[in-house]
């Protein structure tokens, strides 16, 4: 029984491989864009008085109004943000590396949504650390000062679960998860498993968009992280039952399992050991099995549906 089961299991991994080497196949055949990072981090610090109309006619958006011209040379000026700039000059000497992955992301945006155009890119210096990379049809804003690596000494005083997300290896991501703004159904209600499946849909975004991406920097885990989530699978999922969560609507949830933290909270011996936001991977591994078992769903279709549906219909059974 036990071989038979083994042999299922390789059959469905095997047909799950050739259909995602097909797509990826097809998505090949899509000329892939050419992309050149316009370098506004660099341009602005050498522009000067004397530039700085030039350069706000070039990115308008970059000069939001009301904003008096003696606030852009100050910052031109500030010590901090010329640090910021020499660790990002540092950091990245160039962005060929960058460029390619943002055309094959570009490629694969334009096989699943081919109606979009194809939005320019920039790079800045910015001492927002609210603000991670944005993607917009127009352009794609890329803060390289927020990427610099969670042991930079720029960072030093933020918080360490926020910064293991400043790290070169988040730039696509979080373009991808900007990019999921607006094209996934929200939660029709604040019950754990909504937000879970919201999460999930999210991430499987990721995982058709930013295909040669690790699964840990799709969520922004440590690999530690991602191979504590796998191996206690099994036991979060009980938790999750035998708690009765899945269709609990108490607002403390998505502070304990959803939002960004520094571990989830199960109020057990392992929370420290846990990482943040568990209950956004869970809600991808939902996902991930619903569309194993019903490939055949067009993905608008699918991003518009409702949570129950979708785990009514995944047959998900955590990993033992």
């Amino acid at each position: 029984m036990k071989k038979c089961i083994v042999i299922l299991s390789l059959l469905v991994l095997f047909v799950s491989c050739k259909k995602e080497n097909e797509t990826e196949s097809k998505i090949a055949e899509i000329p892939a864009p050419t992309v050149k990072i316009e370098r506004f981090d660099k341009e602005f610090f050498k522009a000067g008085a004397e530039g700085l109309p030039e350069l706000k006619a070039k990115y308008p958006y970059l000069f939001p109004e009301g904003n008096e011209d003696v606030v852009w040379l100050n910052k031109m000026k500030d010590p901090f943000m010329l640090k910021l700039k020499a660790e990002s000059d540092k950091k990245f000497p160039n962005l060929n590396a960058l460029e390619e992955d943002m055309s094959s992301f570009l490629q694969h945006v334009k096989f699943y949504y081919p109606q979009l155009p194809t939005p320019k890119v920039v790079s800045l210096v910015t001492d927002d650390t609210d603000i991670k990379a944005v993607y917009t049809p127009q352009v794609v804003l890329i803060p390289l000062s927020l990427y610099l690596g969670k042991d930079d000494y720029l960072y030093e005083g933020l918080n360490k679960y926020e910064i293991q997300e400043y790290e070169p290896g988040q730039i696509m991501p979080d373009i991808a998860t900007s990019f999921a703004y607006g094209k996934i159904a929200p939660p029709r209600d604040r019950q754990l498993l909504s937000l879970m499946i919201y999460y999930g849909k999210e991430l499987y975004l990721k995982d058709l968009l930013i295909p040669e991406t690790p699964d840990n920097n799709k969520i922004a885990y440590s690999k530690e992280q991602l191979q504590w989530a796998e191996a206690n699978e099994a036991e979060i999922w009980k938790y999750f039952i035998d708690k009765k969560l899945l269709y609990d609507s108490d607002p403390k949830l998505p502070a304990r399992f959803i939002n960004p933290a520094p571990f989830s909270k199960f109020y057990l011996e392992l929370d420290n050991e846990s990482p943040g936001r568990i209950g956004q991977w869970m809600g991808w591994q939902i996902v991930r099995s619903y569309i194993e078992n019903n490939k055949n769903v067009p993905l608008q279709d699918f991003l518009a549906m409702d949570a129950k549906t979708i785990f009514d219909n995944s047959k998900y059974k955590p990993k033992k």
